[in-house]
């Protein structure tokens, strides 16, 4: 059935309070996207309906699918939920599934998601940093450390660019350990004039630099950040320490 045929009414809306869903690719059965809301939100977004993703990879797979002649199915996980829990089990899935586009991890996911029991220990064991510096935090996604880590940490976030440019020291973090240490030469809009071969996300910043000096490194990777910039919860990748 067409989703724009399929309407919760205002009684069911306020049965259903916050829930959370999942948009599906019907051609392999993916999951790429998972998501929170109200009232209609599943079909706004599974019909390419929200604006603000109009230049997001989401809207991509969205109209990919549309163009070969198929709805996005998608699934109510879990409804009835105060908006503390919906964010809970949002971040839960996210964690879940790999391969998303969702732009944002949930709420909590920097710090107190999907972890090895090994990995749990070496954060809680690990030294606590102490910042001699003008230090900007970014958290990354753990598939950070199978990849490029400069590549993770310098592209398309939504920041001040006169702030950051006040750093002294850029720290990659993961779930709350830092496991980077770079140094920007130069913060420029995310778009192709900017950062050839890579996506145009305008309206966010990234930066070109590298690594920092083997003393930095030495001073912060592998030391935990301090519990004042880890705020149970918080979902915005971005910290500042001045």
């Amino acid at each position: 059935m067409n989703n724009k045929k399929i309407k919760f009414t205002a009684e069911i809306s306020k049965e259903l309070n916050n829930y959370v869903y999942r948009l599906i690719d019907p051609r392999n059965g993916e999951t790429f996207y998972v998501g929170k809301g109200k009232g209609n939100r599943v079909f706004s977004h599974a019909n390419g309906e929200i604006e603000e993703d109009s230049k997001y990879e989401k809207q991509s797979r969205i109209r990919e699918i549309k163009l070969s002649g198929f709805e996005v199915s998608h699934v109510i996980h879990r409804h009835g939920m105060d908006k503390k829990t919906a964010h809970e089990v949002e971040a839960a899935l996210i964690d879940a599934y790999s391969g998303l586009t969702n732009i944002m991890s949930g709420h909590g996911s920097n710090d107190f998601g999907s972890m090895h029991a090994k990995e749990i220990i070496q954060r809680y064991r690990a030294e606590e940093a102490n910042f001699q510096h003008k230090v900007l935090l970014i958290s990354v996604n753990r598939s950070a450390l199978d990849n490029s880590l400069y590549e993770s940490v310098r592209y398309a976030w939504r920041i001040s660019k006169k702030k950051a440019e006040k750093a002294d020291v850029i720290l990659a973090t993961v779930q709350g350990l830092i496991v980077g240490a770079f140094v920007a030469e130069k913060w420029a809009e995310t778009i192709s004039e900017n950062f050839p071969d890579r996506e145009d996300i305008p309206g966010r910043y990234g930066f070109i630099g590298s690594e920092a000096s083997i003393d930095i490194q030495k001073l912060y990777i592998g030391k935990v950040i301090p519990k004042k910039y880890r705020k149970r919860g918080a979902a915005n990748p971005i910290k500042y320490t001045w």
